[in-house]
């Protein structure tokens, strides 16, 4: 019998949800999936749909892509080098214990801003960016671009 080849996706998934300080019951929970499923996918012992590694990234704020990738679902060249510095500027950024979850939440929409200025893709299961940069959400109205608090 072959064996699945998803420990490398247990793997990462593991490490991202540590990074991200979540439990494995609440990334269950924010990706929509069962505990005991998850748990199996970290364990390398079931090979997830594409639809449940988009629910798995957009609850861990990482590519979809890259999830992906480390499944077999897509050509790892496809994914690159610029796909891993990516996800580590997020990890980074998701990891700061000095930031507020609101202030990693702006400084994402403003990092995938620059992104999709600077010509790159907005990474699947990103939301929040398509407004653009200076773009309120309407939630509080917090969201104004800095550099127009600038002009006069």
């Amino acid at each position: 019998m072959a064996s699945l080849n998803v420990g490398n996706l247990g793997e990462y998934l593991r490490e991202q949800r540590r990074t991200a300080q979540l439990s494995l019951r609440q990334l269950a929970d924010a990706a929509g999936v069962s505990n005991p499923y998850l748990s199996q996918i970290e364990r390398g012992l079931r090979k997830p749909s594409a639809e449940v590694l988009q629910q798995v990234a957009k609850a861990l704020r990482i590519s979809a892509e890259t999830l992906y990738v480390r499944a077999g679902i897509l050509d790892a060249e496809r994914d690159g080098e610029e796909r891993r510095r990516e996800d580590a500027t997020r990890a980074v950024i998701l990891a700061d214990p000095t930031l507020t979850e609101r202030q990693k939440q702006v400084l994402l929409q403003i990092y995938e801003s620059f992104r999709k200025e600077n010509g790159f893709e907005i990474a699947d299961g990103d939301e929040g960016v398509e407004n653009g940069p200076g773009v309120s959400d309407g939630a509080d109205g917090s969201d104004a671009d800095p550099r127009e608090q600038t002009a006069g």
